[in-house]
C-alpha cells in the first residue's frame, strides 16, 4: 500500500488542473495515489482526468459529488483514503519534484505516539517561502500554537494521519458552502502534536476565483458556517482574552448576517459577546456594503 494521499479538491478548473498533475508525473517517489474530489464541475474536468487515468503515469483515484464547497469536498476525500497520510494540495497549487520524496522519508523517521503529522512550508511560484518559516529550535507544535504562541505568518502545509482525519466532520449547512478547515486541526490540536518540517512541499499561486482571494464574500454567503467555527474557536481552553474578544466581533457579525435572533444565548462567553456587539455592527456593515459593490 502507498504512504501517501495527495487529494484534490476542484471545482470548474480543468484550465489549471494540468499543472499539479504535471507536478504529480515529475515526483521522484511514487508512494503517492491522487485522489480527485469533483465537486460538482460543469466543465472537462471528468473527460481530462479520464485522459490521466489512461495514461498509467500517477495512481489516480476520481470521485465526482454535487457541489459542497471545499469542506465537504474534504469530508468526502477522507472518506475515501486508505493510506498512512494525506495532504491537500488545492487545483491551482502545484508540488516540487521531490516533496512526496520529503514527506514520506521524514514521515517514516520521525513519527510516533502523540504526534498527528507534519506541518511543512508552501512558498508562492517564484520559490519565495509564504510567511515565516519555523523556528530553527522547535520541533514540533500545535496548529494553533504556530500561529498564536509563536506569532508565525503565512499558509503552511499540514500532513495528517488518515486515520484521525477521518474524526470530525465538517458540518454542511443548507445553503452555504463554506466552512473554516482549521475546525479539524483544532479538534486535533486537543491531543496531538504536529512535527515541524522547515521544507517546501507545495507551491501556491492564488487565483482570482479562489477562496483565498474571495474570503469577504464567503462571510456574507456564510454566515452560518463562519459562526459555528467562532464558537468552536471559543470553547479552545488555550484561547486568550484578546483571542476571544475578536472572535466574538466576528460571531456577532455573522449571526446578524444569518440574523440569528439566538446568538446570546448560543455562545460560550456571554458578557464578552455582549461587548462585542458595537464592534460586530461595524464590522457587519462593513461586509454588507463592500459585498453590495461586487
Amino acid at each position: 500500500m502507498k504512504t501517501l494521499t495527495v487529494f484534490t479538491p476542484t471545482f470548474n478548473r480543468a484550465y489549471i488542473l494540468n499543472k499539479c498533475y504535471e507536478s504529480l508525473k515529475r515526483q521522484t517517489s511514487k508512494d503517492f495515489i491522487w485522489l480527485i474530489v469533483d465537486d460538482g464541475s460543469t466543465d472537462n474536468t471528468k473527460e481530462l482526468v479520464d485522459k490521466w487515468v489512461k495514461e498509467n503515469l500517477v495512481e489516480i483515484k476520481y470521485y465526482y459529488q454535487e457541489n459542497q464547497g471545499m469542506h465537504g469536498s474534504h469530508n468526502t476525500a477522507y472518506q475515501h483514503i486508505n493510506t498512512e497520510i494525506n495532504t491537500c494540495i488545492d487545483s491551482d497549487d502545484y508540488m516540487p519534484n521531490d516533496a512526496v520524496e520529503k514527506i514520506v522519508s521524514f514521515w517514516k523517521k520521525n513519527k510516533r505516539e502523540g504526534i498527528a503529522g507534519i506541518m511543512a512550508l508552501d512558498s508562492y511560484t517564484n520559490g519565495q517561502i509564504i510567511g515565516d518559516k519555523f523556528p530553527d529550535n522547535t520541533k514540533e507544535s500545535t496548529y494553533f500554537d504556530i500561529y498564536n504562541k509563536y506569532g508565525l505568518k503565512g499558509d503552511k502545509k499540514l500532513i495528517y494521519r488518515s486515520d484521525l482525519t477521518k474524526m470530525y466532520p465538517y458540518p454542511i449547512f443548507e445553503g452555504e458552502k463554506y466552512v473554516s478547515l482549521a475546525y479539524k486541526y483544532a479538534k486535533l490540536d486537543e491531543n496531538y502534536k504536529l512535527l515541524l518540517m522547515n521544507e517546501v512541499v507545495c507551491n501556491v499561486e492564488y487565483m482570482e476565483d479562489g477562496s483565498s482571494l474571495n474570503m469577504i464574500n464567503q462571510y456574507r454567503k456564510n454566515p452560518k458556517g463562519f459562526a459555528f467555527i467562532r464558537i468552536d474557536n471559543l470553547n479552545n481552553p488555550k484561547a486568550t482574552l484578546k483571542f476571544k474578544f475578536k472572535e466574538c466581533i466576528h460571531y456577532v457579525s455573522s449571526s446578524l448576517i444569518s440574523k440569528n435572533k439566538r446568538f446570546l444565548i448560543e455562545t460560550p462567553c456571554k458578557l464578552l459577546t455582549i461587548l462585542a456587539i458595537p464592534f460586530g455592527m461595524i464590522m457587519y456593515f462593513y461586509i454588507m456594503k463592500k459585498t453590495a459593490e461586487v
